[in-house]
């Protein structure tokens, strides 16, 4: 059976995904790279100065889509943050790179994860599989 890791290890072999938030009535869609695994929750990181975490605080209802190995997933679910400083570091651990510009104890860096959401992998060749968790 398929959970959230093998969510997060699809994110993670396709490297970038697309995070599609709303803006008003706009859709506001851009590259992402970041996915954890933390307390069985998938977690994504921002910085609170973006526009994208002043979108999810508006509305926490997102969906991602990540293409790899000729299937698709798709993430639709609510974003929660989580201030506690653990997960941030535990996210720059995996995704060393972001210490250039974030840190565990910065009041810039944030981190969310998943609540209500369902991943849908799809393919021309397969009947599409859904991951709740």
């Amino acid at each position: 059976m398929k959970n959230v890791e093998s969510v997060c290890k699809f994110l993670d072999d396709a490297q970038t995904y697309y995070l599609a938030t709303v803006e008003g009535d706009q859709p506001r869609v851009r590259p992402f790279g970041t996915a954890l695994v933390y307390e069985d929750k998938l977690y994504i990181q921002t910085g609170k100065v973006k526009n994208v975490s002043k979108q999810i605080a508006a509305n926490p209802k997102v969906e991602i889509c990540a293409f790899q190995g000729g299937k698709w997933m798709r993430i639709a679910g609510e974003l929660v943050n989580d201030d506690r400083r653990e997960p941030k570091a535990a996210m720059l651990e995996k995704m060393p790179s972001l210490k250039a510009m974030y840190s565990a104890d910065d009041d810039n860096t944030q981190v969310l994860y998943f609540k209500n959401a369902v991943a849908t992998i799809s393919s021309f060749t397969d009947a599409p599989e859904e991951i709740r968790f």
